[in-house]
C-alpha cells in the first residue's frame, strides 16, 4: 500500500475533522458535546453567510477596476456624462473594456482556481501544508514553458499551455512518488519535500534559462503579476474557471480518494482515476495561470486552510467557500499591490507571498507546538 492510503497520522491529513486541520479552532467553532457544530460554524454554512461573502468580492472587485493611474473612477464617468464630454466618455470605457474589466475577471478567476487547486492538491497528498507552489508543479509548469520557448519560438499560447500542463502533471506525479518512497511521520516534512523538489526543478530550469538568455522571461513566469493582462491575453483563464467546476462536481470523490486506496476500493471509487483527475485539474489549473499570470505562491495553502478553520473539512462545503475567498484574497492583495507606492506597482505574486509566508510559517509553528 503507498504511502498515500497510510493512516493520517502519516502525513498529517486525514478523514476525521479535527485532526486535518492545520490550524486550532476556536472555542466558538469547536463542537458541542452532542457533536453539533458550534454557532459560528453554523452560520457560516448557511447559504446567506455565501451569498455575504460573494457581494463582498463583488464590492473589492468593482473597487479593484477603479484603482489605477488613469483617472477612471465613478466620479469621473459621471462628471463625463453630465458635462457632455462624449470623447472623454468613449476613451475611458475604451479603457475599462481594454485594461480593467479583463485585469479584475483575471485576479477573480485565479484566485478561485488556485486556491481550489491547493484544496484538490492537500487532498491527495492528504496533508495540509501542501499547495502546486510547495511540491513542483508550478516549477514543472515553468520548464515545460521555457522548454517549448526554446524548441517552438512561435508556438501559440494555447500550445504553450498544453506543454506546461504535461510537465506539471509529471512534477505533480513525481511528488506523489517520493511520497510513497519515503515514510513520512510527520506533517511538517512533506511540504519540506515538496519545497526541495522545486527548487531542484526551479534550479534545472534557471540554469537553461540562463544558458539560453532567457533569465528575464523565466522571472516573468515566477511573478504573478496582473500589470499585463488586457483584452484578448486573459480568455485562456476562463478555462480553469470550468476546471472549478469540475472539482465541486467531483468533491466527494476527492474527500473518498483522501481517506486512502483501501478505504476508496471498499467503497467503490476508483482510487486511480480520481487520483488522476485530481492532478489533471492542478496541473491544467497551474499551467493556465503560469502561462497568463505567473506564480502566486502560498495562496493554495493559506486559503483553503483559513477555510477548514471557519466551516471545518467536508469539501463539498468548503470549494465555494475556498473559490470565493481565493477570489477576495487576490483582489485585497492586488489592490494593496497598486495603493501602496502608487503611482508604481508591486506584483500581486509578491505580495501573495509575504502574507501567505507569514501565515505559513505561523501555521507550521503552531503545528509544531500542539504537536
Amino acid at each position: 500500500m503507498s504511502t498515500i492510503a497510510r493512516a493520517p497520522e502519516n502525513t498529517g491529513g486525514g478523514s476525521a475533522p479535527e485532526p486535518q486541520s492545520a490550524v486550532n479552532p476556536g472555542a466558538s467553532n469547536r463542537p458541542d458535546q452532542a457533536g453539533r457544530p458550534g454557532p459560528f460554524r453554523r452560520l457560516l454554512r448557511s447559504n446567506g453567510a455565501l451569498v455575504i461573502a460573494v457581494f463582498a468580492v463583488f464590492i473589492l472587485a468593482v473597487i479593484s477596476t477603479f484603482v489605477g493611474v488613469a483617472d477612471v473612477t465613478p466620479a469621473t464617468l459621471m462628471r463625463q456624462v453630465a458635462g457632455g464630454d462624449t470623447a472623454g466618455l468613449q476613451e475611458s470605457f475604451h479603457l475599462l473594456s481594454v485594461s480593467r474589466f479583463p485585469r479584475t475577471i483575471s485576479v477573480v478567476l485565479a484566485g478561485m482556481a488556485m486556491a481550489v487547486a491547493g484544496l484538490i492538491m492537500q487532498q491527495m497528498a492528504r496533508n495540509k501544508f501542501v499547495e502546486p507552489s510547495t511540491v513542483g508543479t508550478v516549477e514543472s509548469a515553468s520548464l515545460g514553458l521555457l522548454t517549448v520557448t526554446v524548441l517552438v519560438p512561435s508556438a501559440p499560447l494555447l500550445g504553450k499551455m498544453g506543454v506546461a500542463a504535461v510537465f506539471a502533471v509529471g512534477g505533480t506525479a513525481l511528488f506523489l512518488a517520493v511520497l510513497q518512497k519515503i515514510p513520512l511521520r510527520n506533517a511538517l516534512l512533506v511540504p519540506l519535500v515538496g519545497i526541495m523538489l522545486g527548487n531542484v526543478i526551479a534550479a534545472i530550469t534557471t540554469f537553461f534559462a540562463y544558458r539560453f538568455n532567457l533569465l528575464q522571461t523565466l522571472n516573468t513566469w515566477m511573478i504573478g503579476d496582473f500589470s499585463g493582462v488586457i483584452k484578448g491575453r486573459y480568455e485562456l483563464l476562463w478555462l480553469v474557471a470550468a476546471l472549478t467546476l469540475i472539482g465541486y462536481i467531483a468533491a466527494d470523490r476527492f474527500t473518498v480518494a483522501g481517506m486512502g486506496q483501501d478505504v476508496s476500493t471498499t467503497l467503490g471509487v476508483n482510487y486511480k482515476r480520481i487520483m488522476a483527475l485530481g492532478m489533471t485539474i492542478v496541473a491544467l489549473i497551474s499551467a493556465v495561470v503560469v502561462v497568463t499570470i505567473g506564480s502566486i505562491p502560498f495562496l493554495g495553502l493559506v486559503v483553503p486552510n483559513i477555510v477548514s478553520l471557519m466551516i471545518g473539512d467536508n469539501m463539498r462545503r468548503s470549494v465555494p467557500w475556498v473559490g470565493v475567498f481565493g477570489a477576495g484574497f487576490v483582489l485585497v492583495c492586488d489592490i494593496v499591490g497598486r495603493v501602496i507606492r502608487y503611482p508604481f506597482e508591486i506584483p500581486v505574486g509578491t505580495v501573495v507571498a509575504v502574507v501567505g509566508a507569514a501565515i505559513f510559517l505561523a501555521m507550521l509553528l503552531r503545528k509544531r507546538a500542539r504537536s
